[in-house]
């Protein structure tokens, strides 16, 4: 029998199926981590293992040369490995990222999607682990624009 989803992936599955409930999803995610507000994408999917995150091209987001900024790039690669970290990760555990390695590809000119997976399943054992999350930006056209790979340090939580 596989383990009961944790809270985050219990939340997504209760409220991904109403109406606006994907749009107060990504709103909680940003309240629980600021930051994210300043891009304002959307989770789009999000399952154990992998999360894909939608971002709207506007203003806020954009460089001197009208395209999606690098930053606010990677700003939504890390909302996207973040959530499906939190998604995936069972409450024995508790992750936090440790760098991010990026390449630019093509500019971003239209709306984007990343997509986080797990490079390799994490074992969520007794030991601490370092674990990339690939984390693939496309634009419009499918086209990818950004590859990121963000390390994610998984170690059991410390016993009460």
């Amino acid at each position: 029998m596989p383990p009961p989803p944790n809270q985050a992936l219990a939340l997504w599955n209760r409220l991904s199926a109403w109406p606006y409930g994907k749009w107060l999803f990504s709103r909680l995610v940003s309240f629980k981590a600021p930051y994210f507000a300043s891009i304002t994408a959307r989770v789009e999917s999000l399952e154990a293992g992998r999360c894909v995150v939608m971002l709207r091209k506007h203003r806020a987001v954009t460089n001197h040369i009208g395209t999606v900024h690098a930053i606010a790039i990677c700003n939504m690669a890390e909302l996207a490995a973040g959530t499906m970290c939190e998604a995936s990760t069972p409450p024995s555990h508790r992750w936090i990222p440790k760098g991010m390695t990026v390449e630019y590809l093509k500019k971003a000119p239209t709306n984007l999607r990343a997509t986080a997976t797990f490079q390799t399943p994490p074992d969520f054992g007794p030991a601490p682990a370092d674990v990339p999350v690939a984390v693939e930006v496309s634009d419009t056209s499918g086209q990818v624009v950004v590859r990121a790979v963000i390390n994610i340090w998984i170690s059991p939580r410390k016993a009460a």
